[in-house]
Formats: C-alpha cells, sequence, structure tokens
C-alpha cells in the first residue's frame, strides 16, 4: 500500500489526498459528533475518548469520502463543479486512492476499538459502508430517491459521538441522527436544483433531473417541516437557549424552503442556492445551540418543567 502511494508522490501533492477526505464534509461531522459526546455526558468526556475517538471518527470519514472520489470518477469529469478532483483530474491514481482509504479506514477502526468501545467501531463502520458502498456505489444512480435512503449514512455523527461517551445510544442521539436524516434531502435537493443540467448529462437521476421543480420544491417544503419538527422534539434534552435557536432557525428556514416553491409556481427566477446555504447555516446553529447547553449545564427544558 505504501509503495502504490509513493509511486504516485511525484504527480500528487498532500494537498490533493487532503482534498480526497472532503476536509469540510468531515468538520462538520466531527462537530455533530463532538455535540453527541458533549450532551450524552455533559461536556465531562475524558481526554482519551474526546480526541482519539474522534480521531478515528474522522479518519473513516475521510476514507469514505476517498472511495467516494474513486467510484464517482466519470460522474465527476462531467460536472462542472467536480471536473478538478484529484482522481478525476489524474492527479491521483485509482489504486492510489483507494490505498489511501484503505488506510484511514484501519487507522480510525483501530483508534475506536483501541481508545473507545465495540458499538462506536460498528456503528462508524457502518456509517463508512452506507456511503462508500450502498449510497454512492449503488443508491445514487438506481433511484430519485438516493438522498433520502443513503443520507442516513451522514446522519450518523451524532449518535456515533453519544455511543462513544457512553457506550451505548439513547432517544436523545436518535432525535440527533431523525434531525440530519431528514434535513439532508432539502439541503442537498437544493443543490442539485443549481446543478439540475449538470445531474443530467451525468445521468444521476437525482430529483430535479426526474421530477418537475415545482414537485422537487414541494418535496423540500416537507422535509423541512418534518426537519423542524424533529428539531424541536429535542427541546426538553436542551436549555431555554437551543428552544430559541430552533423556532427563530426553524422559522427563517420554513419560510425560505415555502418562498423557493412560491417562486417556482408562480414562475419566478429562483435562486436555490440561497436555500443550500441557508440550511447550512441552520444545522450549524442547532448543533451549537446544542453544544452551548452542554458545555454551559444549564438546566434542560425538562429539568425545568418536569
Amino acid at each position: 500500500m505504501a509503495t502504490v502511494l509513493r509511486a504516485h508522490s511525484e504527480a500528487a501533492s498532500w494537498r490533493d489526498y487532503l482534498e480526497l477526505t472532503k476536509p469540510k464534509v468531515v468538520l462538520l461531522m466531527l462537530i455533530t459528533s463532538l455535540v453527541g459526546m458533549f450532551l450524552a455526558t455533559r461536556a465531562g468526556v475524558p481526554w482519551t475518548v474526546l480526541v482519539f475517538g474522534n480521531l478515528g471518527i474522522g479518519l473513516c470519514a475521510g476514507a469514505a469520502a476517498a472511495v467516494n472520489h474513486v467510484v464517482d470518477r466519470r460522474i465527476d469529469s462531467i460536472m462542472a463543479r467536480t471536473h478538478k478532483r484529484p482522481v478525476t483530474a489524474g492527479r491521483v491514481t485509482v489504486p492510489a486512492a483507494l490505498g489511501f482509504a484503505l488506510l484511514l479506514a484501519v487507522a480510525g477502526q483501530a483508534l475506536l476499538l483501541a481508545f473507545t468501545n465495540e458499538l462506536t467501531a460498528w456503528l462508524t463502520l457502518a456509517s463508512l459502508l452506507g456511503y462508500a458502498v450502498l449510497y454512492t456505489g449503488f443508491l445514487k444512480r438506481a433511484t430519485p430517491q438516493n438522498i433520502v435512503i443513503g443520507g442516513a449514512a451522514g446522519a450518523f455523527p451524532p449518535m456515533i459521538g453519544w455511543a462513544c461517551a457512553t457506550g451505548g445510544i439513547s432517544i436523545e442521539s436518535l432525535l440527533m441522527f431523525a434531525l440530519i436524516f431528514f434535513w439532508t434531502p432539502p439541503h442537498t435537493w437544493a443543490l442539485a436544483m443549481k446543478y439540475k443540467d449538470d445531474y443530467a448529462r451525468a445521468k444521476v437521476p437525482m430529483l430535479p433531473v426526474v421530477a418537475s421543480a415545482e414537485e422537487t420544491s414541494r418535496q423540500i417544503v416537507v422535509y423541512s417541516w418534518i426537519t423542524v419538527a424533529v428539531s424541536l422534539l429535542l427541546v426538553p434534552a436542551a436549555s431555554w437557549i437551543y428552544f430559541v435557536i430552533a423556532v427563530v432557525s426553524g422559522a427563517a428556514f420554513l419560510v425560505m424552503a415555502t418562498r423557493l416553491h412560491q417562486g417556482i409556481v408562480r414562475g419566478e427566477n429562483v435562486k436555490p442556492l440561497k436555500l443550500f446555504i441557508l440550511s447550512n447555516n441552520y444545522l450549524a446553529a442547532l448543533f451549537l445551540g446544542l453544544s452551548f447547553d452542554a458545555v454551559l449545564g444549564w438546566e434542560t427544558v425538562g429539568e425545568l418543567l418536569f
């Protein structure tokens, strides 16, 4: 494996290998994982679990991303947004990328088994295989509901963080999983509406490609309402700060999704990328609110009421 990586080192830089891991996506996953840890223990996470647990999760997530680069290289070569990625552009060979992915996955699993627990390792492996194999290798090309089903892989991190800190899962961790699961479709479909023609050329049946803009935006509104509803179910486990954030940011999310749909129905020139950006900020705000609660140790709404 090391020989394969060295053989291509002249053409590929360390930045190319870093890009293979999709660091921005991994960072968001680690933030949600941290929130899961902090919420489970009210910030009392042992430093070994905090450091090596998140490192293991991050390495496995990077491995899944690297496999995605390899499997999607034909699609990436067609799309303007992705045609300069390392494998697609030829800066990193397929064997080198797969060897790198295997190295990351083995190292990540080793850290999780050594410093956390078996449940964390199994959940992380399920997330890795769900994204790299089930979603990237099959669902993405097979069904317009690809991101609905495959999005479960990206919803694992807060549940993994909870398991990492406690050795188990709970209703709160399942609700955080559900929050990301239902948030993923409107987030992804908004971006897919912007790059609809690219997906069509690549023959990827994203919902905006196979359905009308009106139907896609209607589905976005439906999933946005479900997402906000799930976010409010977490209120009893959080403080009043999270409650305020969930209500205000949730209202903004719903207004933007509804305006997108109404604009399409009226035949206006809409900008779905605005919803995509807002959805990122919305999810970040929710998990930031949850992390504040955990770190500051304030009483939860559930404790105040019951």
